[in-house]
């Protein structure tokens, strides 16, 4: 039976192509790689545009409702938890509403919402194997240290 590799990419309507692209590049750090904003209005992002031309597109034309939840998450990897701190930095400097910060034990996760509702996730993986679903909130605050003591723990108590 033939399977898949792995995930490509995911693309977005939007309502503000502009807004949501600044969010997505200024904020989240992805890069445009190529982009039609007068035509189709499509806009093509990478965290790595070395390796994948674009894992995040954005297309205007979302015709739902604002409150109608359409995307579960995006979720977004960084790599380390001074990254993760960093984002909770930027996020409070920017005015990003951040949902909940939690342990997943095998991974710390940041919540929160871009400017048309939908919901993100920047996550570090923590290589920790914790049974899931597991969620546990936890303070940015914390070491390093004492922040992987958390998902240690969680593998141990499997709670």
């Amino acid at each position: 039976m033939p399977k898949v590799t792995g995930l490509g990419h995911v693309g977005i309507y939007a309502n503000d192509l502009m807004k949501q692209r600044d969010f997505y590049t200024r904020i989240m750090g992805l890069q445009v790689t190529d982009e039609d904003i007068d035509g189709l209005g499509i806009v093509f992002m990478s965290a790595r545009p070395e390796e994948e031309h674009h894992e995040f597109v954005l297309m205007k034309g979302r015709d739902a409702p604002e409150d109608v939840k359409l995307v579960q998450q995006l979720s977004f990897t960084v790599a380390s938890i001074e990254e993760l701190k960093e984002f909770e930095r930027v996020f409070k400097e920017e005015g990003v509403k951040v949902e909940r910060i939690v342990s997943h034990g095998n991974a710390f996760g940041m919540y929160g919402y871009d400017p048309e509702g939908n919901r993100f996730e920047v996550y570090y993986k923590t290589g920790v194997d914790v049974p899931q679903p597991h969620s546990q909130a936890i303070d940015l605050a914390k070491s390093d240290e004492e922040l992987m003591d958390i998902a240690r723990a969680a593998a141990v108590t499997g709670n």
